[in-house]
């Protein structure tokens, strides 16, 4: 009888080495080779910046020192972090509260109103009105942020002489005596943003549930509708938990960008009425690196943002696995 060679580089065996699997799967590593270049050229490259943070990269003259020039930077240490909480025109601890406000409400909102549409969506038999309606959904995900804030300011203009037409319906229904300045005061700010990018975004998002809930098995609706439940308890009993593990993984991954608010719609957005609820992380980095050209100041800004969102990601991972439930790590 003729024994089969055993051989440990084939791909599925377990004693194939690493680079034995690599050498069978050549084609895969080539396709790969760009997208590799990509993420070390724009996501390790610029940590070497870092080394910002604990310097003082500009001269007595107050200019910043070229990176070739042979000059060598004084070290800092931790004092560009410690500047951080120190008293500011806006505070370090400002930006802190309204990035977390404003990605607290944009997570709450942005996830809730997803699950909701793509619930509903499920729910219509009409493919060719659902169709419409998530096209017409995701659409304004493709739009410039400087397009949807311009929308924006027209239906929230509090003017009046042309009010926008949401003060307009709030003052014909007699809602309200007088518009309310929804550009113009803080305590609309947030909100008015979390409003903003949930009609931006919350088409793309439900595209994602609408696929987790096309991998439901329909045995489990037919077993529901068998034992008398309703349509609402369907929704309750079978779909919702059928996408509970796609729930989880979404809620990691943005736990760990609650830090990642933006910039572009609070800096077109923000008045001098606004300013003190309108800056966020971003907008403290862009000033205090392009305007006031305090590098290392920004760079701190940067890496403590950095490192609070892998402690969040991690956490939220740890207490997810530790929970029993889907976890990203």
């Amino acid at each position: 009888m003729t024994s089969i060679p055993r051989d440990n580089a084939f791909p599925g065996h377990p004693k194939a080495t690493f680079f034995g699997r690599l050498s069978k799967q050549w084609q895969l590593v080539i396709m790969s080779v760009p997208m590799l270049l990509y993420v070390l050229l724009f996501n390790y490259a610029p940590l070497w910046g870092w080394i910002n943070a604990f310097r003082d990269i500009s001269n007595e003259r107050g200019t910043l020192i070229p990176f070739l020039s042979g000059e060598n930077p004084a070290w800092y240490g931790i004092k560009n972090f410690t500047n951080l909480f120190s008293a500011n025109a806006i505070t370090f601890q400002e930006t802190l509260r309204n990035t977390l406000a404003m990605s607290l409400i944009n997570l709450v909102f942005g996830t809730v109103s997803a699950i909701v549409l793509a619930v509903l969506l499920n729910e219509v038999r009409q493919k060719s009105f659902k169709r419409t309606v998530q096209t017409v959904t995701y659409l304004p995900h493709f739009l410039s942020m400087i397009i949807v804030v311009g929308m924006a300011q027209i239906i929230f203009d509090s003017s009046d002489i042309t009010p926008g037409p949401i003060n307009q319906l709030l003052l014909s229904t007699g809602m309200v005596d007088k518009a309310p300045n929804w550009l113009g005061e803080a305590k609309y700010f947030w909100w008015l943003v979390g409003v903003i990018n949930v009609w931006k975004e919350v088409g793309w998002g439900t595209i994602i549930y609408i696929s987790a809930m096309t991998g439901i098995d329909p045995c489990l609706y037919e077993a529901a509708a068998i034992d008398g439940a309703g349509r609402f308890q369907r929704i309750l009993h079978v779909t919702l938990p059928g996408i509970k593990s796609t729930f989880m993984i979404l809620l990691i991954m943005n736990i760990g960008h609650l830090l990642d608010t933006g910039f572009e719609i609070q800096y077109l957005l923000k008045s001098s009425g606004t300013m003190h609820v309108a800056y966020t992380v971003d907008l403290y980095v862009m000033e205090y690196g392009t305007q006031t050209l305090d590098i290392g100041l920004a760079t701190a800004a940067g890496i403590f943002k950095s490192v609070i969102a892998i402690v969040l990601l991690t956490g939220a991972n740890f207490i997810s696995k530790r929970l029993g439930e889907d976890s990203l790590l």
